[in-house]
């Protein structure tokens, strides 16, 4: 089979059998195409490459220099691609199964005080249509923890205020029920009005966040609002919508949320994926040792130079 119907008919299986979201089938088709073009300056097919190729091909992506995370997502779609080859018989075993995945280093995510999301909050402009939107973006990232993408994705109705949660569709075309916070519920009552006056666009009708011209948010336009209510507010950190939503999972948890309830509000298919707020847990537990335990405080003391005559 030629490479381009190869191509083609691995994105149709990662769209019908296997349900992925388009971030996710777009990331791996184009990880596929680096490697098809490397494999075409080596003179090998796709279905004739073996284990030794793969790792040359890995081998040189460190060459250039490419992060350790960038690879292990590169090798994660390698591994679905030559599965699928396998699956269909058009090869008899797969040459990815054995490749090793480089370890990641796991960042601690940024997270926001509460007082610098209420600062966000009072940046939004009260008296106009855009700022009491703003407001129910914010109150909502924050307040119920949802990606961006199913923000601007979020449809009228499949939010129920009155029971106080949305209706989510999350990565793998996934459902869950998420609740809302009572501010971010009343933001979105704040809201409604000016969304029912909104000239919406045929196809949108059902989209509850919309632009000046009708047309859902897209990501970049919620990531703009957001880093632009920040710089209003005076936040001095990198601020993105995610953040938000790391704030949503750190406070719950630092008020003292189980880890299962979690993650199942942020829609985490694995557990592990959740710990990774038990690593900033400790981290900030850590310093706040380091900043008010009075043994630190002496050895603070006796660090710092001595002044005036002996």
């Amino acid at each position: 089979m030629e490479y381009s119907a190869l191509k083609k008919a691995y994105e149709a299986y990662l769209l019908l059998e296997r349900g992925f979201a388009e971030n996710t089938r777009t990331g791996y088709l184009a990880d596929l195409e680096k490697l098809h073009l490397w494999l075409a300056d080596e003179g090998t097919a796709e279905t004739e490459a073996c284990t030794d190729d793969l790792h040359r091909f890995i081998g040189e992506l460190y060459d250039t220099g490419i992060s350790p995370t960038s690879i292990a997502r590169i090798l994660a779609g390698i591994r679905s691609f030559y599965g699928y080859l396998e699956l269909e018989n058009l090869i008899p075993s797969n040459p990815a199964a054995l490749l090793d995945t480089p370890r990641r280093q796991r960042r601690l995510p940024s997270v926001l005080s509460l007082e610098e999301i209420e600062a966000m909050i009072d940046a939004c402009d009260a008296a106009s249509p855009q700022g009491v939107r703003n407001r129910a973006i914010i109150e909502m990232l924050y307040g119920s923890g949802l990606r961006v993408s199913e923000l601007c994705n979020l449809e009228l109705e499949r939010v129920n205020l009155d029971e106080g949660y949305v209706l989510v569709e999350g990565k793998g075309s996934k459902e869950r029920l998420v609740p809302v916070s009572a501010t971010a519920a009343d933001a979105l009552r704040a809201y409604m009005p000016e969304r029912r006056l909104a000239d919406t666009k045929p196809g949108e009708e059902g989209i509850v966040f919309l632009n000046s011209r009708g047309h859902r948010l897209s990501r970049v336009m919620v990531f703009y609002i957001v880093r632009s209510l920040a710089e209003s507010a005076g936040v001095n950190k990198s601020v993105s919508p995610h953040t938000l939503r790391h704030s949503f999972a750190t406070h719950l948890l630092e008020g003292g949320a189980n880890l299962r309830a979690i993650q199942q509000m942020l829609g985490h298919e694995s557990i592990a994926t959740t710990e990774i707020y038990l690593h900033l847990d400790t981290a900030r537990l850590r310093e706040e040792i380091l900043t008010h335990h009075p043994r630190n405080h002496a050895l603070i003391h006796k660090s710092q130079p001595a002044t005036g005559s002996i």
